[in-house]
């Protein structure tokens, strides 16, 4: 395929592809709706008030390990917050405290979205590197080897004893079968999905990419779910039931000052998670979250944005309980100063 045919085929496959869509575009009506329930609130930042436990409810600028600490710890992995600077043998101590001894781990900064920096770290020198590389507060984890991730929005109102499950996606991560001749970048070539991240592939992994696979074999290329990674999210909403948001109830009933998110997880399989409740969040993402189905490729359009409509109208819904209990949202100066912040913050990373 020539340089000319390649980037025609990228170009054809992000604007025939809602989840490829820039984000202004993809995002328009998005602030609209969110516009309407602000004007009906009568406060910009009224959604800060839906998760008083988080920074800006969620929405952006958020520390995901304040996050994490407020979940029982039977359902993360083990976790530790590291401050720019630490000392890599002190690192390495206080990973050993925590029962962090098996790679490979998991870093991510503590602030971020969308899987910015996000790393599988397989030993002590890719972790010396992650370190030295990016000068930023991050977390370590413990990479949960579970077969199945999903993400799993949920909510309930402040004072019920009831929560709600809305979206389930699952997700697949990005991965090519060999047939005994191929190079993995050939194979990634014969995917629409992952020929768009044959770029970043070749300046991380080259070796990678001259590889062929045996016949038959296939191989997770990327084991981070973010769909801006490759991962293809669908539609899990059939998974829907009373024993299954049980398994949620029990955890978000825990999470004060807490009503509204998205549980990024991982769990042996749906079965297991109804009979056991048992699964390891890696994230909950507040405010900010989307309900994920949304961006399984054979979801029609309309119905992505009537989705994103009711998922603003819940927001709305819960924030009007917590007027009446007189929590405040942000005012307007303090969104605005935050998002300065957070801008200055995320421009620092790209830099």
């Amino acid at each position: 395929m020539t340089l000319g045919n390649s980037a025609l085929k990228k170009t054809w496959i992000k604007w025939s592809n809602w989840e490829y869509w820039p984000l202004w575009a993809a995002n328009f009506p998005v602030v609209l709706i969110v516009a309407y329930f602000a004007l009906r609130a009568r406060r910009p930042f009224f959604f800060s008030a839906v998760n008083p436990a988080i920074e800006t409810g969620g929405m952006w600028g958020e520390s995901k390990f304040n996050i994490l600490k407020r979940i029982p710890n039977s359902h993360i992995p083990p976790t530790i917050f590291v401050k720019q600077g630490t000392d890599f043998q002190l690192l390495i101590e206080r990973m050993n405290d925590v029962g962090l001894t098996q790679w490979p781990v998991i870093a991510k900064p503590d602030v971020g979205e969308r899987g910015l920096l996000v790393s599988k770290i397989k030993d002590e020198a890719q972790l010396r590197e992650y370190l030295s590389t990016n000068p930023i507060d991050f977390l370590i984890q413990g990479f949960v080897d579970h077969p199945l991730e999903l993400a799993v929005l949920c909510h309930r109102l402040p004072g019920s004893h009831q929560t709600a499950v809305t979206s389930i996606c699952v997700k697949e991560t990005l991965k090519v079968t060999g047939d005994g001749q191929s190079t993995i970048r050939q194979l990634m070539e014969l995917s629409d999905r992952a020929s768009l991240q044959i770029e970043r592939f070749e300046t991380e992994q080259p070796e990678l990419m001259r590889r062929v696979l045996p016949e038959g074999k296939t191989m997770e290329l990327e084991p981070i779910g973010n769909h801006c990674r490759g991962t293809m999210f669908l539609n899990g909403n059939r998974h829907i039931d009373p024993q299954l948001t049980q398994a949620f109830d029990s955890v978000l009933s825990q999470m004060d000052g807490i009503y509204y998110g998205r549980f990024d997880l991982k769990c042996r399989s749906i079965e297991d998670l109804r009979s056991t409740g048992e699964f390891k969040a890696v994230e909950f993402n507040g405010i900010g979250a989307e309900p994920a189905h949304i961006y399984d490729p054979a979801y029609p359009v309309w119905k992505k944005y009537r989705d994103i409509y009711r998922h603003w109208r819940r927001i709305y819904q819960i924030y009007k309980v917590q007027a009446a209990n007189q929590v405040e949202p942000m005012s307007l100066k303090e969104g605005i100063e935050r998002l300065k912040t957070y801008s200055s913050y995320k421009k620092s990373l790209d830099s």
